[in-house]
């Protein structure tokens, strides 16, 4: 069954045109909230380059990498929010690469955080092999298996369209949402399937590794503080992880409003980039960036200009 955008072309316009001001205001504290992140995060980014023993860190390597994939997602999906608010049409064959792309650095959150949890475990439970087992090779090597499985994971309902779609489809312009790639009934089972899948295995694993951490908390042979740190830091994850894992579900929720009342889909869809996009990105710099005193001390530096110059040295 072929979603019929198009359709919708002249109903949207009408419909942000009667709720001009309101839009505004939506699109400008959605923008001042992702230009705050962006900093924070663009600045952590430079605070991981500059120093040479970040580089080195298996934690801060795991750490960085969410940290550009937040702020890629934060990217593409403001760019998507406002193709959406401005009812701006996308060929079609720009629009499935884009939401494409948009999916799979969604999918990359969920297993970053299963390696940064496994890593945790590693330096927690098993600390003599720690620098054996958490080398920088295999981290990039995890690295590059998480942006190939994420794609995988993803890139089912890009090649449906591909396989069945007829050149007039690319040609077309629509509102750019994943929605127009869900031609099938059994693409929107499949992927339910598959985010179902995904929150269960990793929300386990963490689960685990939690459970493992509090064990090793107990031993008189683990460092009490850094054990502590460790737990507080996977229950964080699993937080950040139930938000993430969230927003795959919301396209399906929006879908069924959309078919109601797009003013509703509208109000929810803002509502879920709220709450679901934009929250769980700023939870990143908090878990590791402003928890972790080495780190803290130079991103401080940093994020005025270097005006606190002494702290950098201490």
């Amino acid at each position: 069954m072929e979603l019929n955008i198009s359709q919708n072309n002249n109903s949207q316009g009408f419909i942000y045109g009667k709720n001009k001001q309101s839009n505004f205001y939506r699109v400008v504290l959605a923008q001042v909230l992702v230009c705050v992140f962006l900093y924070i995060n663009l600045v952590m980014l430079f605070s991981f380059f500059k120093k040479e023993a970040f580089r080195q860190d298996t934690r801060y390597i795991l750490f960085a990498h969410m940290l550009f994939v937040d702020t890629m997602v934060l990217i593409v999906t403001d760019l998507g929010m406002l193709l959406i608010y401005f009812c701006i049409l996308v060929p079609g064959v720009y629009c499935i690469l884009f939401c494409t792309f948009m999916e799979t650095l969604t999918s990359y959150t969920p297993l970053t955080l299963t390696a940064m949890c496994l890593e945790r475990y590693i330096a927690i439970c098993i600390p003599l092999r720690h620098a054996e087992i958490s080398t920088v090779q295999r981290t990039l090597f995890v690295i590059l298996f998480i942006w190939i499985f994420g794609f995988i994971l993803c890139s089912t309902d890009f090649f449906a369209v591909l396989a069945t779609q007829p050149e007039s489809f690319y040609l077309e312009s629509y509102i750019c949402s994943y929605e127009i790639m869900l031609i099938y009934v059994w693409q929107s089972d499949l992927r339910s399937y598959i985010c179902l899948v995904v929150f269960i295995s990793v929300f386990l694993f963490i689960a685990l590794t939690y459970v493992k951490i509090m064990h090793a908390a107990r031993a008189a042979s683990v460092e009490k503080t850094s054990a502590s740190k460790a737990r507080n830091t996977v229950v964080l994850h699993a937080f950040q992880l139930v938000l993430s894992l969230i927003s795959l579900i919301c396209p399906f929720v929006e879908k069924f409003i959309m078919q109601i009342n797009f003013q509703i889909f509208s109000d929810v869809r803002y509502f879920n980039f709220l709450t679901f996009t934009l929250f769980p990105r700023c939870l990143s710099p908090l878990i590791y960036g402003l928890r972790d005193e080495k780190f803290c001390s130079v991103f401080q530096y940093y994020i005025i200009c270097g005006m606190n110059k002494p702290t950098l040295q201490n």
